[in-house]
């Protein structure tokens, strides 16, 4: 990580893992307390004690790097959005794919409802990892013989969910890359599939899965194609530290959950056409820089995350200060060490987390042979 970098990624991390500790503690203390007598009253607060953290990562996206999220959808959807469960599917495109939800959520009103089928590994991160578990988030093993059961037991949990909540679920199974593509297209050619351009094959277990236990208490699909103009850079973690803007194109469609099909194979082949449909509208906005004639809808920039960061920073500076009155810690070669290793250790994590959200570190979700209809 470079030193200018560091100068800024290495604030920002201290008020996002400090405030984030303070916001688990919190979490785990109702988790123990609370939960055990009333599951809902638990998710009520849980809700709001997460949309605190998640909105420090909202500030820096509206704020900090000042990055424009461009949704594109009818007015039905765009008034629908944040009243009502979704399962919400979506190309796996940029490396912040997953915050452009959280910002679509927080516009919604359902930030802190806001959950994601996310890979096992992700419940370690400190402090984002952690709120995650915390907020009922499902974690697999992309082993299906592991996660089929893991997957239906944690949807099933959210049949009494309280409050509107979105499920994300990555269908592709891992992030977009060139390499990435160019062996989806060699299995599709083989399989007698219709070839991809700009999205990969989806793996349908997972998603198949997910309607059939959700459609008796999810009344919606929202399908998200997500896409970067050709005059914008790809936004990364390590571009919104730094600051640096960019631009997503975000096209939303709402699908009623009654409109699927029953059959398992046609649940399948309904997300394997939507991926069709998928991959042609992004050819359209690859020559347009635009998807058409949809509408473009006015998402805002609330101050919301603005005041949460601007109370956590005044909190933290002042609990610093009086920190450091009461043991003077800097006032010796121990303390200042001490000191030293603890922004060592924000640093690493920090790049930890940058490193994380990279799609070339990313790895390829299996596809399974063609004769597998459902797969």
């Amino acid at each position: 990580m470079a030193i200018a970098a560091a100068a800024v990624i290495v604030p920002l991390g201290v008020l996002f893992f400090i405030s984030g500790l303070v916001i688990n503690l919190i979490q785990a203390t109702c988790f123990v307390l609370v939960r055990p007598i009333s599951k809902s009253t638990y998710r009520r607060i849980n809700r709001i004690v997460a949309e605190l953290l998640w909105l420090e990562l909202v500030w820096i996206v509206d704020w900090w790097a000042g990055v424009k999220i461009k949704v594109y959808a009818d007015p039905e959807t765009f008034n629908l959005m944040g009243k009502e469960h979704a399962l919400v599917i979506a190309n796996h495109r940029s490396d912040i794919d997953w915050l452009v939800g959280w910002i679509l959520a927080q516009r919604s009103g359902c930030l802190g409802s806001s959950l994601a089928v996310m890979k096992k590994s992700s419940k370690l991160l400190p402090v984002i990892g952690w709120s995650m578990w915390f907020s009922e988030y499902l974690f697999l093993e992309r082993s299906w013989a592991k996660d089929e059961r893991t997957l239906k037991s944690g949807l099933q949990r959210l049949s009494d969910y309280p409050l509107p909540f979105w499920l994300a679920l990555f269908v592709e199974g891992t992030r977009f890359t060139q390499a990435k593509l160019l062996a989806a297209q060699e299995y599709a050619a083989s399989a007698e599939l219709p070839v991809p351009r700009n999205v990969l094959i989806p793996r349908t277990k997972g998603f198949v899965t997910a309607v059939s236990h959700m459609r008796s208490f999810v009344p919606a699909i929202y399908d998200a194609t997500i896409c970067i103009p050709k005059s914008s850079p790809a936004p990364t973690m390590l571009r919104l530290f730094k600051g640096q803007p960019s631009v997503v194109h975000v096209h939303l469609k709402r699908h009623e959950m009654k409109d699927l099909p029953e059959n398992d194979d046609a649940i399948a082949q309904w997300c394997r056409d939507i991926f069709v449909a998928k991959d042609k509208l992004l050819d359209k906005h690859i020559a347009e820089d635009t998807f058409g004639e949809e509408k473009l809808q006015d998402i805002g920039r609330p101050i919301k995350s603005l005041v949460v960061v601007a109370s956590w920073s005044c909190i933290l500076i002042l609990g610093t200060i009086k920190f450091l009155q009461a043991t003077a810690l800097l006032s010796s070669w121990k303390g200042v060490a001490i000191s030293a290793a603890l922004m060592a250790i924000i640093t690493v994590l920090m790049q930890i987390l940058i490193n994380f959200s990279k799609s070339e570190r990313s790895t390829a979700a299996k596809v399974a042979p063609a004769k597998e209809k459902t797969v």
